[in-house]
């Protein structure tokens, strides 16, 4: 795994040893940005269920002028710290070694106003229903907040207008989905 392009172009990541975690395939993370692209210059990003760190390490070497990686497995967070040090990001990053819970909270409490929020939670867990339903009234979002979600391809989402969300669009792919939110106006 490495960076796909920016200031940090083809540095080799690190990735956690094991079944706990899905690293994003290269191929789908280009996908991904080529998307996000627009919206990442001088962007705040918050890497949810951030495993090793490469979706937000490739968002602060594309542009994104802050990135917080929220990760709970301590492994993980040593997999994060290690690749911040390596591509030289850890001035522009966060590391919230707890409970996205928790993380929220503290994110909210220091007044953090996301443009970009990317979380790819353990498949077929919920944990995405329950993170939009804590952001629903979070003042972490603004009207202009992107949320994506990377979730199987099976996960449903009939519950995001009750969330006060709307789907802006869906890529789908062999075994999982990115879903593109915002909140309805």
């Amino acid at each position: 795994m490495r960076v796909i392009a920016g200031t940090c172009k083809r540095i080799p990541l690190k990735t956690i040893e094991g079944m706990e975690t899905r690293p994003t395939t290269d191929r789908i993370k280009e996908t991904l940005f080529n998307m996000l692209q627009p919206q990442l210059l001088d962007a705040v990003f918050v890497d949810l269920f951030a495993g090793s760190g490469a979706i937000g390490i490739e968002a602060l070497s594309r542009g994104a002028k802050k990135a917080y990686f929220i990760e709970a497995s301590k492994a993980a967070a040593d997999c994060i710290r290690q690749n911040l040090e390596r591509t030289k990001l850890y001035p522009q990053a966060e590391l919230l070694h707890c409970d996205f819970r928790q993380a929220l909270a503290r994110l909210e409490n220091a007044n953090v106003k996301a443009d970009l929020i990317f979380m790819d939670p353990p498949y077929r867990h919920d944990y995405e229903r329950e993170v939009l339903k804590l952001l629903s009234a979070s003042s972490l979002l603004t009207l202009d907040t992107c949320i994506v979600v990377e979730a199987a391809l099976d996960t449903s989402f009939s519950y995001l207008e009750k969330f006060g969300f709307v789907c802006e669009k869906q890529k789908q792919y062999k075994t999982n989905q990115h879903v593109f939110l915002h909140r309805k106006e």
